[in-house]
């Protein structure tokens, strides 16, 4: 009774305190961030209508100079009026790809360390950032490590007994039980069309091979293993958190890079292919978790294909595998050709991309000013990107870090679109951060993917939603203001100007 009363406190709270304004974080005069703490943090009113009134249109706005998702609205103009446009882009609507299924992040050992060292009322603040539908960013995804990531306190699985073949050892750790269960938990709360999906970074040590200093899944312990992941679905259902999907394993191709063994487990096309087709695929359709589905690959574009074609080739295991989880990575090498290549080849099965990150902490470069932006800048062209080459969604790494963007077990620090200052019990919203809420918070799950045409200076996508309504999502890439015209042929024309470096979301009826 005391917690519920505590989190009806809070909620009312948090509804007083949300309101448009950032308050500022600056550096040399300039905003890098906007800062959150248990009494305040911006947001989008829940009072304001979703959509505007029939002819008008909601633009929200976020710029290097500044503005981040700020409001107005604008009218359609039956009649072209005279303006003078540098671009027009063309909306149809009847032309549909794929369902979006939504937008999210990690929860990482090292996200759930950080959050957990706020007071709880800046910890509830800053789940609602992510996932209120209303205020947040209306995130419906979650990705949780099996076990230890890179982004832990130390190493560990969930049975490091060595040679333990039924498993007898297995548990869960203090890192499930203080550190991403009561979060996934509550972010489930806040939006209950959350979804989870888990990844192992690898396997227990007794269950692999050192070749070289290359580390794979000893053939006999394939049904183990599948048997390892079934008690981690198993576990974690006890605590009221049922995984969406299950990957194959985070970046198998890590293990012939780094040659990192505890942190890290490579698979061959092959190998993984005879695993989900003889060993995972049959023990998850056979168990209660029928329902959770096999996401294959689950590693940076530049070689999926070489992995998906001899994986799909290989009988039995495609019928298992739903879709494959793409990492952004090595993207600037690789073309997103890719991915229209593997839908065209696949089109049966989804594309989802599950880790992005950069790094390292913006909070320790020299030019944190323009960096900052930048990095909100590449989160929402690779978002549109992946969009415009049929992902049905996009999932960022740690949830929050702090300003060292660690610790990390290899020493590979990174930054996240929220970092977290416990000193001061407050957190810091990143460009990255309303990168992604330019999408997430207003293409909800379900939405379709409509034709758009762009520039090189003006890149688009957009959307319909359920309930029907348009979402366009536009992005200027020049240091100059473009006089855009939105040319729907159902409603007419939009013509704004879009100020420089800037995010910019539409949506109407």
């Amino acid at each position: 009774m005391e917690y519920t009363k505590t989190l009806l406190l809070l909620t009312f709270l948090f509804n007083k305190g949300i309101a448009n304004d950032c308050a500022p974080y600056r550096v040399e005069n300039v905003l890098v961030a906007c800062v959150c703490n248990a009494t305040y943090c911006d947001g989008i009113p829940e009072n304001r209508p979703e959509v505007p009134k029939i002819g008008s249109s909601h633009w929200y706005q976020s710029n290097r100079d500044g503005l981040r998702l700020k409001w107005s609205e604008v009218n359609f103009n039956k009649i072209p009026q005279d303006f003078s446009a540098d671009v027009t882009l063309a909306i149809n609507t009847e032309n549909k790809y794929q369902r979006i299924f939504g937008f999210g992040g990690a929860f990482s050992d090292v996200a759930g360390y950080h959050i957990a060292s706020l007071s709880p009322a800046t910890q509830e603040q800053l789940m609602r950032t992510y996932y209120h539908p209303r205020t947040g960013s209306r995130y419906t995804l979650g990705r949780i490590p099996i076990g230890s990531s890179d982004f832990s306190l130390r190493r560990y699985t969930y049975d490091d007994t060595p040679n333990d073949v039924l498993l007898k050892d297995f548990s869960l750790t203090q890192e499930d039980i203080r550190y991403k269960i009561p979060f996934a938990k509550r972010a489930h709360l806040i939006n209950p069309e959350t979804r989870f999906f888990g990844a192992a970074w690898t396997a227990p040590e007794w269950m692999k091979s050192d070749n070289g200093g290359l580390s794979f899944l000893k053939q006999e312990y394939y049904q183990t293993y599948a048997n390892y992941m079934m008690k981690f679905l198993d576990s974690y259902a006890r605590h009221d958190i049922r995984m969406w999907a299950l990957s194959t394993g985070n970046e198998p191709s890590d293990a012939y890079m780094f040659k990192n063994r505890n942190t890290t487990m490579g698979w061959t096309p092959k190998a993984m292919a005879n695993w989900i087709a003889n060993n995972l695929g049959p023990t998850l359709t056979s168990s209660r978790f029928r329902h959770t589905q096999i996401m294959a690959f689950d590693d940076d574009r530049s070689t999926l294909s070489k992995f998906t074609k001899p994986m799909f080739m290989q009988e039995n295991s495609g019928q298992y595998i739903a879709g494959v989880g793409v990492h952004w990575y090595q993207d600037d090498v690789s073309s997103a050709t890719v991915l229209d290549q593997t839908h065209n080849d696949y089109p049966e099965k989804f594309i989802l991309m599950t880790e992005a990150s950069n790094g390292p902490s913006v909070w320790n470069t020299p030019n944190v000013t323009s960096e900052s932006w930048l990095r909100g800048e590449k989160y929402f062209l690779s978002i549109m990107q992946y969009m415009r080459h049929w992902s049905i969604g996009w999932v960022d790494w740690n949830l929050a870090l702090d300003q060292t963007g660690g610790p990390n077990l290899v020493d590979l620090h990174r930054d996240a679109a929220i970092i977290v200052n416990a000193e001061k019990d407050e957190f810091y919203k990143q460009p990255m951060y309303y990168a992604i809420k330019h999408f997430s918070r207003f293409v909800p799950r379900g939405s379709q993917r409509i034709s758009i045409t762009d520039t090189d200076t003006v890149k688009a996508t957009a959307f319909v939603t359920p309930l029907r309504e348009t979402v366009v999502v536009l992005y200027n890439r020049a240091n100059t203001t473009q006089r855009v015209v939105l040319q729907d042929f159902r409603r007419g024309n939009i013509q704004v100007e879009l100020s420089p470096q800037s995010m910019n979301t539409f949506k109407y009826k």
